[in-house]
């Protein structure tokens, strides 16, 4: 069986990375499976993909489509155009895909219009909100994917009310604590510095901001920020700045004397940087999985999640985004109420040998 796997964006590497070592493993015991490696290039900054790639383990890409940059209808065109080169001149059986970036879904529509089969690794999460471009982009590669692999039983049941046949939906767990879990060991202290004295653990906040319904509106994000600064209570934060949020905060003059702003972290020190705070403040969604498993309070600024398992059976907290409902939030964590947290079903840093396995069993 050939297997072409696509890797675009920063949150892809850290999926597709156990795949390949699972992929690597069977080989070794005569299994029938090859895989290339293309990355649509979607992101081309060094510290947003290159790095990953060293980190991570992962091979040099047999192809990288350098389809980066423009807006989304360009750069989903321009994957389009280089993916169905990519697989005209290297057929495959089938094409893997992972999470809803942007190269998700191209490469998903390119492959089933070449008759190619696609998988979709991280299948059926949901948000319910169009305003977010990763919802429409995975409820279109979720409309014509042949397999669905999925990270719990909420979107087993996302998919079922879609009316995807049970047969074709496969709960296998989740391919980024399968990362998570196997460098554990291996995450790098980033030495970084308050005042001239290093960071202590469980001492400071991590920050990450970069959706447009929150660092977009200049009045929306001083108050946001000014929420946080004061239900921090003086205790630093520390916040990786995305490039997008950068500006913005630039034009803004945002500064208080307990945020610290440094730029984008390697995955190993910025998962170091994680495990050993406080809590975490974010509106991502992949950050509050790694949170979960490593038992650390997290607050969601947002106003709804496509992982509601890291909220019921997590350390997650869905806080919104009225900077009105940050203070109590931080005021609980304060006073040492936060919930802990429990295990995720098959998060178990099993996920991958899972994954390769049914493929072997649907494809060989």
């Amino acid at each position: 069986m050939k297997i072409t796997l696509v890797a675009g964006a920063r949150p892809n590497f850290m999926k597709i990375a156990p795949i390949i070592n699972a992929i690597n493993a069977a080989k070794d015991v005569g299994k029938p499976i090859e895989f290339r490696l293309v990355h649509t290039g979607q992101h081309y900054d060094k510290k947003m993909s290159g790095s990953f790639f060293e980190e991570l383990g992962i091979p040099e890409p047999h192809a990288n489509l350098e389809a980066g940059g423009g807006t989304q209808a360009e750069q989903t065109a321009n994957i389009m155009v280089r993916f169905e080169q990519e697989l005209l001149k290297n057929p495959t059986d089938v094409v893997l895909v992972v999470g809803d970036v942007t190269s998700t879904m191209a490469c998903s529509i390119t492959a089933k219009k070449l008759q190619v089969a696609v998988v979709h690794v991280e299948a059926g999460i949901r948000s319910w909100d169009l305003s977010m471009p990763e919802e429409i982009n995975r409820m279109v590669t979720d409309s014509i994917t042949d397999h669905f692999f999925t990270t719990s039983e909420i979107a087993n049941e996302n998919l079922r009310k879609n009316g995807v046949e049970e047969e074709r939906i496969h709960f296998v767990g989740n391919t980024m604590i399968d990362t998570l879990l196997a460098n554990m060991d291996r995450l790098v202290d980033p030495e970084l510095a308050i005042a001239g004295e290093p960071l202590m653990p469980k001492s400071y906040f991590v920050l990450t901001l970069h959706r447009p319904a929150n660092v977009d509106e200049e009045q929306k994000l001083k108050d946001l920020m000014a929420a946080i600064m004061e239900g921090t209570q003086g205790q630093p934060v520390v916040f990786p700045v995305h490039p997008r949020t950068a500006k913005t905060l630039q034009q803004l003059g945002i500064r208080y004397e307990q945020l610290h702003y440094v730029e984008p972290l390697s995955y190993l020190r910025f998962n170091y940087l994680v495990k050993n705070a406080k809590a975490v403040i974010t509106d991502s969604g992949g950050i509050t999985e790694e949170t979960t498993v490593m038992g650390v309070p997290c607050l969601t600024i947002r106003d709804n999640t496509e992982r509601p398992e890291t909220i019921t059976m997590g350390t997650n907290e869905l806080v919104g985004t009225n900077p009105e409902n940050i203070g109590p939030y931080l005021e609980k964590l304060q006073k040492g109420e936060w919930k802990k947290g429990g295990d995720i079903p098959l998060w178990d840093g099993k996920t991958a040998p899972r994954i390769v396995g049914k493929l072997l069993e649907l494809y060989s």
